[in-house]
């Protein structure tokens, strides 16, 4: 289990390091950064949670908790929901809330089903990861303060999205 959980620390690290390079890419060529002000609290978020996980694994000796093969197919599936929305959004998928002015909005892969897709595998992940570790705690608590988090991402990123796509000559 603890590979598991090193994997997924591994993981969003890399994923960290696609978004800086996605990041200046977009910004050498005007891209507009919004929402910096809510963004550190989505930093404070995930590492809480990995925190979190590891607390109450240690307290609750849960170290050596069973795998539930339901939990991690979900688990999987929701990884490749990720990897399914990084290669779709490409050089334009990052943590934070940045748009290219007069790009278009992609609307392929998951974005022609589901408008957040990224959002809705966070929101599995959150449950999904501390359950796998019977961290129950952490599976109610994560999921919930993400979805209070989402409610001022999301309204600023369609703000933002909507500015970019109608200031298209």
């Amino acid at each position: 289990m603890w590979i598991l959980i090193f994997f997924i620390i591994c993981q969003r690290l890399v994923e960290l390091v696609i978004a800086k390079r996605n990041e200046r890419w977009m910004k050498a060529r005007g891209g507009i950064e919004k929402g910096e002000a809510h963004y550190k609290w989505f930093i404070y978020l995930h590492i809480l949670f990995f925190l979190s996980i590891l607390i109450e694994v240690l307290i609750q000796d849960r170290s050596y908790h069973q795998l539930n093969y339901l939990f991690f197919f979900i688990f999987v599936l929701a990884q490749l929901g990720r990897i399914w929305c990084i290669h779709t959004l490409g050089r334009f998928w990052n943590t934070k809330i940045i748009v290219l002015p007069r790009v278009a909005l992609i609307k392929k892969g998951p974005y022609k089903y589901v408008k957040h897709p990224n959002y809705v595998i966070v929101a599995v992940e959150l449950f999904i990861i501390p359950m796998l570790f019977g961290a129950y705690l952490s599976a109610v608590t994560f999921p919930l303060l993400h979805i209070l988090l989402l409610k001022i991402r999301i309204p600023s990123e369609e703000k933002a999205l909507a500015k970019a796509t109608l200031s298209k000559p």
